[in-house]
């Protein structure tokens, strides 16, 4: 007997190098997953939730290159929204398959009927439904190249009914092609770009992930510029290692150093990045951006000039047209200035709180100092990404998975579920908040079911922190953030595995290092104090001058409406840039 299209759609995902598929199998999807089963070389990942499922997906295509979740009929491809969104927005190829109904039901209101195509349009780059086993293989091998060339979701709906016809061989290539072109400016483009670059002015590099690849490149740019360098959240672990020139991050959760200096800069080169907050970006420099994704160029920041390339193929070729400076005085003014705010951040470190408050900075340097040089590490959306971005330093081998670009909750421990799958040889830690694994507790069971040695962390804090400080910084009273929460450690040995609560800062070190040396999984609920401030005051006392001044030139000009506005703005903006 032939086989079947679920045979054969397992067959190109073992040849697009696809190792599991996390999922709840059922009805429409259980073709598919029997033949998962006879292939043996796919492993099913029997997950609880899908949204868990898209999310572990999602962080094992980051880590990986290509990874593939799935969802049946209605209900089921519908849970896997969320994590898709997160994936797609982060420009990882993640293929999933939405199983639905048979044809002969489409239109009909049928029992979990929903149309794909419409669910599916704003978080995907690739989205069809197959209705004849002919489509099949060429649709499927267009969705994984598309999934892989142009980084992101491809979605591929299968009918039930489809999934059990005999499959037909393609007449065109089933193969999968994951190229990487040569992509740098014309030499007119870098011509002119080092032109700008050999003027005598300060100039502040800003790197985001698109950079990574390019560490050494950027160093040495930096070094002829005699430039300082920034990054975002995401690139922090590809660019903060073996880096003389870092000031750290800007943004919601970085320093003043960096923000300063892209401030303060001449000429503020931006590499690979897509960084979202306008109100970070200085507006009376000249701003040079350099991306691989012509269509980002511009949209988040005035530009002097735009350019196409990928960042490491662009300096490649951008470099024997720099010349060397001599003049380093704008460089060692910020990297002394973010001396002075690394020196402030240790001062939230050494106050390690008291009973049932334990300073999270505290807890997060702690797990810093005693974690694996290539550990991996999940962040939840909120405080714990305000630790995980301000204590958490990169080695060159270690990675952090977030939800940078979509922002969600609870995306921390079904990511280390992924990258455990993925990297069974890696510690894998995953900094949860109190909010964030509440969300999806089920999951923990997944987590036992295949034995994996996950450390997860909860920051419980009883809060949903930074929507109460946001709340606050608005000035708005917090309204139902508080929450009552279940003994954590105590829903971990109900699900199988160890969990210990820490309630004593005197306890923190060894609870940690215990955590990371046990052989299996582990939860730690550590009690960690609801009023600890993401946005430490003492750091950004030049902003506050700044402002100060600017209030004053307005009272002397009579001009109070003004100075009124300034306060108002001000406290917000200085929060964010803390």
């Amino acid at each position: 007997m032939g086989k079947n299209v679920a045979e054969q759609l397992v067959e190109m995902l073992v040849e697009a190098g696809v190792k599991r598929v996390y999922s709840v199998t059922g009805d429409s999807l259980n073709y598919f997953n029997d033949a998962v089963r006879r292939n043996g070389k796919i492993k099913w990942i029997h997950v609880r939730n899908e949204e868990v499922g898209a999310f572990a997906a999602a962080a094992e295509a980051e880590l990986d290159g290509i990874a593939c979740c799935a969802g049946s009929s209605g209900p089921g491809h519908v849970h896997l929204l969320n994590g898709l969104y997160d994936a797609h927005r982060s420009h990882v190829p993640v293929i999933a398959i939405a199983s639905t109904i048979d044809t002969n039901q489409f239109g009909m209101d049928y029992f979990q009927e929903t149309n794909t195509t419409k669910l599916f349009d704003d978080c995907s780059l690739y989205n069809q439904i197959a209705t004849t086993a002919e489509q099949v293989p060429r649709m499927f091998q267009s969705a994984i190249q598309h999934a892989i060339t142009k980084k992101g979701v491809a979605v591929f709906g299968l009918p039930g009914d489809v999934a059990k016809m005999d499959a037909v061989e393609a007449e065109s290539s089933m193969q999968f092609f994951k190229c990487k072109p040569v992509i740098t400016p014309v030499a007119s483009e870098l011509n002119l770009l080092a032109s700008v670059l050999n003027e005598d002015k300060k100039v502040t590099i800003f790197c985001g992930i698109g950079a990574v690849n390019a560490h050494s490149e950027v160093i040495a740019l930096a070094e002829k510029l005699k430039a300082p360098i920034g990054y975002s959240f995401r690139a922090k672990m590809g660019m903060q290692f073996n880096n003389p020139y870092e000031i750290g991050m800007t943004g919601l959760l970085g320093q003043p150093s960096a923000y300063h200096s892209m401030h303060e800069a001449d000429i503020v080169l931006l590499l690979g990045t897509d960084f979202p907050y306008q109100k970070f970006m200085p507006d009376k420099n000249i701003i040079i951006q350099i991306d691989e994704s012509a269509e980002r160029l511009g949209r988040r920041a005035n530009l002097h000039m735009g350019l196409c390339g990928d960042i490491k193929d662009s300096l490649t070729a951008l470099m024997p047209l720099i010349n060397d400076k001599s003049e380093d005085a704008f460089l060692k003014t910020q990297l002394e200035f973010y001396d002075k705010v690394k020196a402030h951040q240790q001062n939230y470190v050494v106050d390690t709180g008291e009973e049932n408050k334990i300073q999270p900075e505290f807890v997060t340097d702690t797990i810093d100092r005693l974690s694996n040089d290539d550990a991996i590490f999940t962040v939840d959306t909120g405080m714990c990404c305000v630790w995980g971005a301000r204590f958490i330093h990169g080695t060159g081998k270690r990675k952090m998975l977030g939800s940078f670009n979509h922002g969600s909750m609870a995306n921390a421990m079904p990511m280390a579920i992924g990258a455990s799958l993925a990297h069974p040889d890696k510690q894998v830690i995953a900094l949860c908040g109190d909010g964030g694994i509440s969300m999806l507790l089920g999951d923990l069971a997944t987590i036992k079911q295949y034995n994996l040695p996950i450390k997860i962390i909860v920051f419980n804090n009883r809060a949903l922190g930074m929507v109460k400080l946001e709340m606050e910084v608005d000035g708005l009273p917090d309204n139902e953030t508080d929450m009552v929460n279940p003994d954590f450690a105590l829903i971990a040995e109900a699900m199988g595995f160890k969990g210990i609560t820490v309630s004593k800062p005197e306890e923190v070190e060894s609870a940690i290092l215990n955590a990371l040396n046990y052989e299996g999984p582990i939860l730690l609920n550590i009690l960690t104090n609801p009023n600890a401030l993401a946005m430490p005051p003492k750091v950004e006392w030049e902003q506050i001058k700044g402002m100060t001044v600017s209030m004053t030139k307005l009272m002397l000009g009579g001009k109070m409406g003004e100075v009124l506005d300034t306060i108002k703005s001000n406290y917000k903006h200085l929060g964010e840039v803390l």
